[in-house]
Protein backbone atom coordinates (compact mmCIF):
# COMPACT_ATOMS: atom_id res chain seq x y z
CA UNK A 1 0.00 0.00 0.00
CA UNK A 2 1.35 3.42 -0.85
CA UNK A 3 2.78 5.89 1.48
CA UNK A 4 -0.33 9.17 1.75
CA UNK A 5 2.38 11.48 2.57
CA UNK A 6 2.29 15.33 2.54
CA UNK A 7 2.63 15.94 -0.99
CA UNK A 8 -0.47 13.41 -1.80
CA UNK A 9 -2.74 15.04 0.99
CA UNK A 10 -1.78 18.31 -0.85
CA UNK A 11 -3.19 16.84 -4.18
CA UNK A 12 -6.24 15.67 -2.67
CA UNK A 13 -7.09 19.16 -0.80
CA UNK A 14 -6.58 20.82 -4.31
CA UNK A 15 -8.67 18.37 -5.60
CA UNK A 16 -11.65 19.22 -3.17
CA UNK A 17 -11.24 22.79 -3.34
CA UNK A 18 -11.49 22.66 -7.83
CA UNK A 19 -14.44 20.38 -7.13
CA UNK A 20 -16.30 22.67 -4.31
CA UNK A 21 -16.01 19.65 -1.65
CA UNK A 22 -15.07 20.01 1.61
CA UNK A 23 -11.32 20.55 2.16
CA UNK A 24 -10.23 18.29 4.36
CA UNK A 25 -7.40 15.98 2.37
CA UNK A 26 -9.78 13.23 2.98
CA UNK A 27 -10.57 10.72 0.23
CA UNK A 28 -13.89 9.96 2.09
CA UNK A 29 -16.93 8.69 0.18
CA UNK A 30 -18.02 11.89 -1.29
CA UNK A 31 -14.16 12.95 -2.66
CA UNK A 32 -13.91 8.90 -3.91
CA UNK A 33 -17.12 8.88 -5.86
CA UNK A 34 -16.08 12.91 -7.28
CA UNK A 35 -13.04 11.44 -8.23
CA UNK A 36 -14.30 8.54 -10.11
CA UNK A 37 -17.00 11.13 -11.62
CA UNK A 38 -14.19 12.97 -13.16
CA UNK A 39 -13.09 10.28 -14.98
CA UNK A 40 -16.30 9.78 -17.50
CA UNK A 41 -16.37 12.01 -20.40
CA UNK A 42 -19.57 12.00 -22.87
CA UNK A 43 -19.47 9.09 -25.25
CA UNK A 44 -17.41 6.63 -22.96
CA UNK A 45 -20.80 5.20 -21.77
CA UNK A 46 -24.75 4.76 -22.47
CA UNK A 47 -26.21 7.13 -20.22
CA UNK A 48 -30.20 6.87 -19.73
CA UNK A 49 -31.74 6.74 -16.61
CA UNK A 50 -31.25 3.89 -13.80
CA UNK A 51 -31.76 3.16 -10.43
CA UNK A 52 -29.38 4.20 -8.64
CA UNK A 53 -28.90 7.06 -11.12
CA UNK A 54 -26.28 7.58 -12.87
CA UNK A 55 -23.51 10.44 -12.28
CA UNK A 56 -20.44 11.57 -13.63
CA UNK A 57 -18.61 14.51 -15.65
CA UNK A 58 -20.15 12.80 -18.76
CA UNK A 59 -23.77 13.61 -17.40
CA UNK A 60 -22.80 17.17 -16.70
CA UNK A 61 -21.75 17.70 -20.22
CA UNK A 62 -24.68 15.76 -21.34
CA UNK A 63 -26.79 18.32 -19.51
CA UNK A 64 -25.19 21.36 -20.17
CA UNK A 65 -25.08 21.05 -23.69
CA UNK A 66 -28.73 20.04 -23.89
CA UNK A 67 -29.75 23.15 -21.48
CA UNK A 68 -27.58 25.38 -24.16
CA UNK A 69 -30.18 24.15 -27.02
CA UNK A 70 -32.89 24.82 -25.12
CA UNK A 71 -34.15 21.74 -23.46
CA UNK A 72 -34.07 22.42 -20.05
CA UNK A 73 -32.58 19.25 -17.97
CA UNK A 74 -33.49 21.25 -14.36
CA UNK A 75 -30.05 21.58 -12.65
CA UNK A 76 -26.56 20.92 -14.36
CA UNK A 77 -25.30 18.69 -11.54
CA UNK A 78 -24.04 15.58 -13.44
CA UNK A 79 -27.39 13.63 -12.47
CA UNK A 80 -29.37 11.62 -15.03
CA UNK A 81 -32.42 12.01 -13.32
CA UNK A 82 -36.26 12.35 -14.79
CA UNK A 83 -35.71 15.83 -16.42
CA UNK A 84 -32.72 15.27 -17.91
CA UNK A 85 -34.22 12.14 -19.28
CA UNK A 86 -37.19 14.01 -20.81
CA UNK A 87 -34.70 16.86 -21.73
CA UNK A 88 -32.82 14.06 -24.00
CA UNK A 89 -36.31 12.55 -25.55
CA UNK A 90 -37.33 15.97 -26.67
CA UNK A 91 -33.97 16.83 -28.06
CA UNK A 92 -34.34 13.39 -30.26
CA UNK A 93 -37.89 14.00 -31.46
CA UNK A 94 -36.88 17.41 -32.75
CA UNK A 95 -33.51 16.54 -34.65
CA UNK A 96 -35.67 12.98 -35.81
CA UNK A 97 -33.63 10.39 -34.14
CA UNK A 98 -35.37 7.18 -32.37
CA UNK A 99 -36.81 8.42 -28.68
CA UNK A 100 -35.60 6.18 -26.43
CA UNK A 101 -34.26 8.70 -23.72
CA UNK A 102 -30.80 7.05 -23.78
CA UNK A 103 -27.16 8.75 -24.62
CA UNK A 104 -25.77 6.99 -26.88
CA UNK A 105 -22.81 7.17 -29.93
CA UNK A 106 -25.55 8.90 -32.59
CA UNK A 107 -27.77 11.07 -30.50
CA UNK A 108 -24.20 11.84 -29.12
CA UNK A 109 -22.65 12.78 -32.03
CA UNK A 110 -25.59 14.84 -33.35
CA UNK A 111 -25.54 16.71 -29.85
CA UNK A 112 -22.26 17.53 -30.39
CA UNK A 113 -22.82 19.08 -33.72
CA UNK A 114 -25.88 20.74 -33.03
CA UNK A 115 -24.85 22.28 -29.84
CA UNK A 116 -21.50 23.41 -31.07
CA UNK A 117 -23.82 25.49 -34.28
CA UNK A 118 -26.36 26.68 -32.30
CA UNK A 119 -25.11 27.40 -28.74
CA UNK A 120 -26.90 29.85 -26.82
CA UNK A 121 -25.25 32.63 -24.18
CA UNK A 122 -27.41 31.33 -21.47
CA UNK A 123 -28.23 27.90 -19.94
CA UNK A 124 -32.33 27.27 -20.11
CA UNK A 125 -31.81 26.23 -16.64
CA UNK A 126 -30.33 29.75 -15.56
CA UNK A 127 -32.91 31.70 -17.46
CA UNK A 128 -35.69 29.37 -15.79
CA UNK A 129 -34.53 30.09 -12.24
CA UNK A 130 -34.03 33.73 -12.99
CA UNK A 131 -38.25 33.63 -14.36
CA UNK A 132 -39.40 31.81 -10.93
CA UNK A 133 -37.53 34.37 -8.70
CA UNK A 134 -39.35 37.19 -10.72
CA UNK A 135 -42.90 35.57 -10.57
CA UNK A 136 -42.74 34.76 -6.92
CA UNK A 137 -44.27 36.72 -4.26
CA UNK A 138 -41.93 39.78 -3.06
CA UNK A 139 -42.78 38.77 1.01
CA UNK A 140 -42.49 35.03 2.79
CA UNK A 141 -45.80 34.97 2.96
CA UNK A 142 -47.24 31.58 1.81
CA UNK A 143 -43.77 30.36 0.86
CA UNK A 144 -43.12 26.87 2.13
CA UNK A 145 -39.16 26.78 3.64
CA UNK A 146 -37.58 23.59 4.43
CA UNK A 147 -35.33 23.34 7.58
CA UNK A 148 -32.59 20.84 8.32
CA UNK A 149 -29.74 20.24 10.71
CA UNK A 150 -26.73 18.08 9.90
CA UNK A 151 -25.52 15.94 12.55
CA UNK A 152 -28.46 16.54 14.67
CA UNK A 153 -26.60 19.24 16.69
CA UNK A 154 -28.49 22.73 15.57
CA UNK A 155 -31.89 21.76 17.13
CA UNK A 156 -31.77 24.97 19.07
CA UNK A 157 -31.25 27.33 16.53
CA UNK A 158 -33.66 25.50 13.42
CA UNK A 159 -36.09 25.89 16.50
CA UNK A 160 -35.67 29.30 16.91
CA UNK A 161 -35.60 30.31 12.99
CA UNK A 162 -38.49 28.13 12.32
CA UNK A 163 -40.44 30.47 15.09
CA UNK A 164 -39.13 33.06 13.27
CA UNK A 165 -39.63 32.36 9.97
CA UNK A 166 -43.66 31.24 11.04
CA UNK A 167 -44.70 34.58 11.98
CA UNK A 168 -43.31 36.32 8.79
CA UNK A 169 -45.50 34.12 6.90
CA UNK A 170 -43.54 31.28 5.71
CA UNK A 171 -44.66 27.82 5.87
CA UNK A 172 -41.67 25.63 7.26
CA UNK A 173 -41.10 21.78 7.21
CA UNK A 174 -38.22 20.85 9.84
CA UNK A 175 -36.39 17.94 8.01
CA UNK A 176 -35.25 15.05 10.61
CA UNK A 177 -32.54 13.35 8.35
CA UNK A 178 -29.22 13.73 9.68
CA UNK A 179 -27.79 12.31 6.30
CA UNK A 180 -26.87 14.84 3.59
CA UNK A 181 -28.09 12.66 0.67
CA UNK A 182 -31.80 11.79 2.75
CA UNK A 183 -31.69 14.91 3.72
CA UNK A 184 -32.27 16.16 0.23
CA UNK A 185 -34.78 13.89 -1.02
CA UNK A 186 -36.73 14.72 2.13
CA UNK A 187 -36.72 18.43 0.96
CA UNK A 188 -37.52 17.32 -2.78
CA UNK A 189 -40.26 15.09 -1.39
CA UNK A 190 -41.69 18.42 0.10
CA UNK A 191 -41.79 20.50 -2.36
CA UNK A 192 -39.87 23.22 -0.27
CA UNK A 193 -39.43 26.26 -2.25
CA UNK A 194 -36.01 27.03 -0.46
CA UNK A 195 -33.96 24.76 1.60
CA UNK A 196 -31.72 26.18 4.76
CA UNK A 197 -29.48 23.86 6.13
CA UNK A 198 -27.73 24.35 9.77
CA UNK A 199 -24.44 21.96 10.94
CA UNK A 200 -22.94 23.09 14.16
CA UNK A 201 -19.41 21.83 14.66
CA UNK A 202 -15.97 22.55 16.71
CA UNK A 203 -14.04 22.21 13.12
CA UNK A 204 -14.10 25.77 12.13
CA UNK A 205 -13.84 29.29 14.00
CA UNK A 206 -16.77 31.09 12.15
CA UNK A 207 -18.94 30.24 9.57
CA UNK A 208 -19.40 29.05 5.98
CA UNK A 209 -22.18 29.24 4.29
CA UNK A 210 -22.27 27.34 0.89
CA UNK A 211 -24.53 27.30 -2.20
CA UNK A 212 -25.19 25.28 -5.19
CA UNK A 213 -21.76 26.02 -7.74
CA UNK A 214 -20.45 23.28 -9.62
CA UNK A 215 -19.60 22.38 -14.12
CA UNK A 216 -21.18 25.10 -15.79
CA UNK A 217 -23.93 26.36 -13.42
CA UNK A 218 -24.38 28.34 -10.32
CA UNK A 219 -27.67 28.36 -8.56
CA UNK A 220 -28.10 32.59 -8.40
CA UNK A 221 -30.69 32.36 -6.07
CA UNK A 222 -28.87 29.86 -3.69
CA UNK A 223 -25.62 32.93 -4.03
CA UNK A 224 -28.16 35.81 -3.52
CA UNK A 225 -29.43 34.13 -0.37
CA UNK A 226 -25.92 33.18 1.04
CA UNK A 227 -24.50 36.50 0.38
CA UNK A 228 -27.30 38.56 2.44
CA UNK A 229 -26.96 35.86 5.69
CA UNK A 230 -22.96 36.25 5.27
CA UNK A 231 -22.49 39.99 6.33
CA UNK A 232 -25.72 39.70 9.44
CA UNK A 233 -24.73 36.42 11.01
CA UNK A 234 -21.25 37.85 10.68
CA UNK A 235 -21.92 40.56 12.81
CA UNK A 236 -24.34 38.62 14.93
CA UNK A 237 -20.96 36.45 16.08
CA UNK A 238 -18.54 38.75 15.72
CA UNK A 239 -16.74 36.23 13.87
CA UNK A 240 -15.26 35.55 10.02
CA UNK A 241 -18.38 34.49 7.79
CA UNK A 242 -17.93 32.89 3.66
CA UNK A 243 -20.12 32.44 1.42
CA UNK A 244 -18.89 29.80 -1.22
CA UNK A 245 -20.11 27.67 -4.15
CA UNK A 246 -19.93 24.19 -3.75
CA UNK A 247 -20.94 21.08 -4.87
CA UNK A 248 -21.59 19.05 -1.32
CA UNK A 249 -24.25 16.44 -1.48
CA UNK A 250 -26.88 18.65 0.17
CA UNK A 251 -26.90 21.35 -1.91
CA UNK A 252 -25.89 19.38 -5.67
CA UNK A 253 -28.77 16.63 -4.56
CA UNK A 254 -31.82 18.83 -3.60
CA UNK A 255 -33.75 20.32 -6.20
CA UNK A 256 -34.78 23.90 -5.44
CA UNK A 257 -32.47 26.99 -4.17
CA UNK A 258 -30.52 26.00 -1.03
CA UNK A 259 -27.24 27.08 1.81
CA UNK A 260 -25.80 24.76 3.90
CA UNK A 261 -24.48 26.96 6.94
CA UNK A 262 -21.31 25.06 8.63
CA UNK A 263 -21.05 27.66 11.93
CA UNK A 264 -18.53 26.92 14.70
CA UNK A 265 -17.64 26.33 17.80
CA UNK A 266 -20.64 24.90 19.17
CA UNK A 267 -20.40 26.12 22.24
CA UNK A 268 -20.00 29.71 20.83
CA UNK A 269 -22.87 29.66 18.71
CA UNK A 270 -25.23 28.18 21.23
CA UNK A 271 -24.67 30.96 23.40
CA UNK A 272 -25.52 33.28 20.89
CA UNK A 273 -28.20 31.72 19.44
CA UNK A 274 -30.91 33.82 19.05
CA UNK A 275 -28.50 36.28 17.86
CA UNK A 276 -27.51 33.69 14.67
CA UNK A 277 -31.99 33.07 14.19
CA UNK A 278 -32.42 36.03 14.07
CA UNK A 279 -29.91 37.36 11.36
CA UNK A 280 -30.63 34.47 9.17
CA UNK A 281 -34.22 35.49 9.51
CA UNK A 282 -33.79 38.75 8.59
CA UNK A 283 -31.35 37.68 5.74
CA UNK A 284 -34.13 35.41 4.46
CA UNK A 285 -36.88 37.86 5.02
CA UNK A 286 -34.45 40.33 3.16
CA UNK A 287 -33.56 37.70 0.13
CA UNK A 288 -37.36 36.70 -0.40
CA UNK A 289 -38.15 41.20 -0.35
CA UNK A 290 -35.39 41.70 -2.93
CA UNK A 291 -36.50 38.66 -5.37
CA UNK A 292 -38.74 40.56 -7.19
CA UNK A 293 -37.54 42.81 -9.95
CA UNK A 294 -38.86 46.53 -10.03
CA UNK A 295 -40.77 46.86 -13.09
Amino acid sequence: MGNFGSSTRAAVESFQRVRGLRIDGVVGPSTWSTLVEAGLSLGDRLIYRSHPMLRGDDVAELQSRLCSLGFDTGRVDGIFGDATAQALAEFQRNVQLPVDGIAGARTIDELVRVSARHQTLALVTTVREAELRRLEPPTLRGRHLGLGEIDGLGTIITAALARRLSAAGARVTLLSHLEESAQAAEANAAGVHVYVGIKLTDAIQGCNIAYYSGYSYESAAGRDLAERMEGLVGRALSQATQAQGMTIPILRETQMPAVLIEIGPAGHVVEHSSQVAEALAAAIVAWAEGEQSPN
